[in-house]
């Protein structure tokens, strides 16, 4: 049996008048998205929580952004989703790089850990 768990963002389904519901990897995907493009400080109940990635935006552009930005997601998936996830590589592609001028594009490699399955995602930050 396929596990499901609630959708973010909450929403109620129009269907079944009750808690939207998605699939397992889908609401992974939805929990590393919500992780990191929290900001630190956003939500009063665990001020601890997110990554700060539309902080780095504005940044100037050079190796050290790049290499934080990289250590950041990194840290911040271990820490709230180490249990779900296990990261294997984080690749920045550099604003000038990106598809669209001034966007931080992110790409993370993981392994689902409840399905040892290998996912991939962009984030991207505008």
């Amino acid at each position: 049996m396929e596990r499901h768990d609630y959708a973010f963002p909450f929403r109620v389904d129009p269907a079944s008048h009750q808690a939207a519901q998605t699939g397992y990897e889908a609401h992974v995907e939805q929990m590393i998205r919500q992780v990191l493009l929290t900001s630190p400080g956003e939500r009063t109940d665990l001020p601890e929580f997110g990554c700060g990635l539309r902080q780095l935006i504005f940044a100037p552009l050079s190796d050290a952004l790049t290499a934080t930005t990289q250590m950041l997601v990194q840290q911040a998936l271990d820490q709230w989703l180490g249990g779900q996830i296990q990261v294997q590589n984080v690749i920045v592609v550099s604003p000038e790089q990106a598809p669209v001028e001034g966007e931080l594009l992110i790409q993370i490699d993981y392994v689902l850990i409840e399905t040892l399955s290998n996912k991939h995602l962009q984030i991207r930050v505008i």
